[in-house]
């Protein structure tokens, strides 16, 4: 394969993308069990890097995200927050799996992949009685209105035009690479991204009508992503 301009007769894979590679070996080593020129390794290996700089920035927003969502949930009696500032809890988990991962230079391997997502999966489906059943019995027994939340609404606006940068970046990195734990890092960077849609829709309605049960079909719609998030992750490792 001559430098950056032939596709790998034996592998198949592209002079900038390792996603087409045919080669077992190839696919759980990510190249360096391969055919693959040297042009091509280094090509990879700084795209890595930006796998790993997209890493740091998410790490540093999700800290943010998850104070920020918790102090808000909590001093505005709101479960939206609070199911929120907990899912980003877990993302944050997942995204230093992952960056510990990539500086390990072990570059995605299937088997690493596959714990991900498993430890992923079972720390959101923890999520979903916990918060579903501590707001039922806040709305229907406690009668629990929450208040509107300015802090809350500033965490769900910056969220909703953050994530969908962080997903991108992390989807065609994890594509290009053939990097499982950053592709399934990018689909829950993804799924926050529509959960802060749901989070923002309800926390304005609060805000705007001060109906304070719309923050509870909100928790609901933000569960709801929870759950297919976790779905989602368990049937990536077991595809790998």
């Amino acid at each position: 394969m001559s430098a950056l301009t032939e596709q790998c007769s034996v592998c198949e894979c592209e002079p900038n993308s390792c996603e087409p590679c045919r080669v077992e070996e190839c696919s759980k080593k990510n190249c360096y069990a391969c055919c693959c020129a040297e042009s091509h390794m280094e090509w990879r290996s700084k795209r890595i890097h930006r796998g790993l700089m997209i890493e740091y920035a998410s790490i540093s927003w999700m800290v943010v995200e998850v104070a920020g969502a918790l102090a808000a949930g909590i001093l505005a009696s709101s479960f939206a927050l609070i199911a929120f500032g907990s899912d980003s809890i877990i993302e944050l988990v997942s995204a230093i799996v992952v960056l510990g991962h990539l500086r390990k230079d072990s570059l995605g391997s299937a088997a690493q992949g596959e714990r991900t997502a498993l430890f992923t999966s079972l720390l959101l489906v923890s999520i979903v009685p916990v918060i579903g059943i501590s707001s039922t019995y806040s709305f229907l027994v406690l009668k629990i209105r929450p208040e509107t939340s300015i802090l809350g609404l500033a965490v769900a606006i910056a969220a909703v035009v953050i994530m969908p940068i962080l997903w991108r970046e992390k989807r065609k990195i994890g594509l290009e690479t053939n990097c499982l734990p950053l592709s399934i890092d990018a689909m829950e960077s993804a799924t926050c991204f529509f959960m802060s849609v749901a989070l923002l829709g309800g926390l304005a309605a609060e805000f705007v009508f001060h109906l304070g049960w719309f923050d509870y079909i909100a928790t609901l719609v933000i569960l709801g992503f929870v759950a297919f998030e976790a779905k989602e992750s368990f049937e990536e490792a077991r595809l790998h």
